[in-house]
């Protein structure tokens, strides 16, 4: 409460020196009308003199604050601020005039008086556009700037117009039935532009009702006739009276940690949430949307650019083969590659389908200037791909094929490690026969301290990768945690789920996960490849892991149901080979750092080549056996790190990845 009334405050003190920044004009004026410019032709006694200045000032402020000039904000000024500018000087010019016939004064001093209002308005005019130009063009900076914004700070008050006001204080009357009442947050340049853009447009969707701001120069005032309320002022009942029922983010560059916030502030008063989306004017083909709050964007972490012009420059002008190039980070590979210029992309999966809609979006994008090439086999085919390769002879290999599910891979153990592990030995095979340059392989944070079949696989694959040393092959692996939007991810889950009217199924309410998106994903695989130098584990920064419970809420509110009311969220257990966390990927008392700030390499001593040999013959011997217990038994024998799930599980609540999550939910 203290807190409004200090911001009203604040904002009633500039109000005031809107008032005195005009006056010094009119005083200006004045002088030049008064008391300069008459002295010589028809010179006032000094009572006159005193009499119209007080006449002009009185009649020319009080009409511009009855007008609400006052209360407005300049810098966002337009056609219609500015006629009423020119309506409350109008009506002043008219008061003063009758008071000048009451007294009454000569012909010649009406005649000056109209003059002074005249100049008076053309000079308020002129300021509030320098103002705004300077504002516009951030020459606000320069000397002049610094002294014309001192001395035009706070003559920034707009028009109450007619339609505006009736937009801004009694929305609900003009738009019941017919718009959407939204209340826009972010009361800045790109907020203003929405704001207009909705009040101008008669077929507009939208009605702006009012910002919200937390600028105390703009609080309690008007821009565009909509009223700047404070954060703290924005309550369910405030809301009610207009009525809003969508709150739009304007704030293009807020962070992730404050856009959460925001989130969870106006998420509790029931009303929509969306953002507008305003478009880098360096990005082609960018638009303006107003569009749902994406449900990715619940995970509120600050998406990640890997890419730079060296790695581009790598892999430009080389024929690059992606295993598993239909897949969900396969296919986004093959859109990065492409914008780098390759001399061949070869995309190798077994999966028809996969391969072909990723082939028919690259032909259109790219047409011939992409030589693009499908290839439809198993990893675990080693003449196919030995006949892939001496066809293509690859510059690049990024190794994506894999099995991922980790329930599926529980009940088929046999198959997890024949397509990952020797499907991954046959591909690595078949590079250093041809004479590959670099080899990447794709990992999984699961493959830390694995408690599954398909986590222990995948650090089998890294053990052998991490041994190829001393071949004309590069080889190193790249280790990321769960991929937003990938098949299979509990994103997509959910949204059926919620579509088909819930419940929403968790294993455990207590589950944390790390999580990127696809380009992210995509893009660290490409930047670590082409920092590889041999045998490296390069490993990623996930930032803080989410607690899929609140996931799940959150994704249910943004559908615009009540969890546990509407949708229920029901526990189904810990699925095989399932733990509650996944293990911090960057522990920096355990990695080494690179270029990037965001990529390091795990301090691991790879086995050698003989070692890896005689794991591999264990394993080979367990998956001839056919029987699933006899291949996960031999997997823990090579993999010294898989552990049973009860193990992880059991020390959970000690875990520094859950107190990080339990420390988050405390501070929220």
């Amino acid at each position: 409460m203290q807190e409004n009334q200090k911001l009203h405050r604040q904002g009633r003190k500039h109000s005031t020196m809107l008032v005195f920044y005009d006056l010094i004009l009119l005083v200006c004026v004045d002088l030049l009308m008064l008391v300069i410019y008459p002295s010589g032709i028809h010179p006032l006694t000094k009572t006159g003199v005193i009499a119209q200045f007080a006449m002009s000032v009185v009649a020319i402020t009080s009409c511009r604050i009855l007008g609400g000039i006052y209360k407005q904000i300049w810098r966002y000024g337009g056609t219609s601020q500015y006629i009423r500018l020119i309506l409350s000087d109008a009506a002043g010019g008219a008061v003063y005039l009758l008071l000048m016939f009451l007294l009454p004064f000569e012909t010649i001093a009406v005649l000056r008086a109209l003059t002074i209002v005249a100049l008076d308005l053309l000079a308020a005019i002129a300021v509030r556009l320098m103002y705004q130009y300077m504002y516009e063009y951030n020459s606000l900076k320069s000397p002049v700037g610094k002294f014309m914004r001192r001395v035009t700070r706070a003559i920034t008050g707009i028009k109450i117009d007619p339609v505006a006001q009736t937009a801004g204080m009694q929305a609900a009357g003009n738009a019941a039935g017919r718009r959407i009442n939204i209340a826009i947050v972010g009361a800045g340049r790109v907020g203003v532009m929405l704001a207009e853009e909705l009040l101008k447009n008669p077929a507009a969707a939208y009605q702006p009702c009012c910002f919200i701001d937390i600028d105390s120069e703009k609080i309690g005032r008007y821009i565009s006739g909509l009223r700047v309320f404070a954060e703290a002022e924005v309550t369910s009942e405030v809301l009610a009276s207009f009525p809003i029922q969508e709150i739009v983010f304007a704030m293009p560059d807020v962070d992730t940690d404050r856009k959460q916030q925001l989130y969870k502030q106006y998420k509790a008063t029931g009303c929509k949430i969306k953002v507008y989306d305003y478009p880098d004017p360096q990005k082609m083909g960018s638009k303006r949307t107003l569009r749902e709050f994406d449900i990715t964007e619940l995970l509120f972490r600050q998406q990640v650019e890997f890419m730079d012009e060296q790695t581009k420059q790598y892999y430009r002008g080389k024929t690059v083969l992606i295993s598993g190039g239909g897949g969900s980070i396969g296919s986004e590979l093959c859109r990065q590659i492409a914008k780098m210029q390759p001399k061949r992309l070869v995309i190798l999966d077994v999966y028809e389908n996969g391969a072909y809609d990723i082939q028919q979006e690259l032909r259109i994008r790219y047409g011939a200037k992409l030589d693009l090439v499908v290839e439809i086999a198993t990893v675990c085919d080693r003449e196919a791909l030995d006949r892939i390769f001496a066809e293509h002879k690859p510059d690049v290999v990024l190794h994506a094929a894999a099995h991922k599910h980790v329930p599926l891979m529980e009940r088929n153990c046999v198959e997890a490690v024949k397509n990952n592990v020797f499907g991954t030995l046959n591909i690595v095979e078949a590079s250093e026969k041809h004479g590959v340059g670099k080899f990447t392989m794709i990992s999984t944070d699961k493959a830390v301290n694995p408690t599954n079949v398909m986590g222990a696989t995948k650090r089998m694959c890294e053990m052998i990768v991490q041994s190829r040393t001393g071949t004309r092959t590069n080889f190193s692996a790249t280790r990321f945690g769960n991929v937003l939007g990938s098949n299979g991810s509990v994103i997509p889950l959910f949204k059926r789920q919620i579509m088909n009217g819930g419940p929403v199924t968790l294993t455990d309410k207590r589950i944390i996960r790390y999580f990127m998106t696809i380009p992210e994903a995509s893009q660290l695989v490409l930047q670590s490849g082409a920092m590889a130098k041999n045998g490296e584990l390069y490993v990623l920064d996930m930032g803080k892991p989410v607690k899929i419970l609140e996931l799940a809420e959150n994704m249910i509110r943004l559908s615009g149901f009540e969890p546990y009311k509407d949708i229920d969220i029901v526990e189904t257990g810990l699925r095989p080979g399932e733990k509650l966390y996944e293990e911090l990927l960057i522990k920096t008392e355990e990695l080494d750092k690179t270029s990037s700030s965001m990529i390091f390499v795990e301090r691991d001593k790879p086995e050698t080549m003989r070692v890896i040999a005689g794991k591999l013959e264990r394993l080979n011997l367990a998956v001839e056996s056919g029987d699933d217990e006899a291949v996960r038994a031999a997997l823990h024998e090579v993999v010294p790190t898989f552990k049973t799930p009860e193990e992880i599980n059991a020390e959970a609540g000690r875990a520094e990845e859950m107190q990080m999550t339990r420390g988050a939910a405390a501070a929220g």
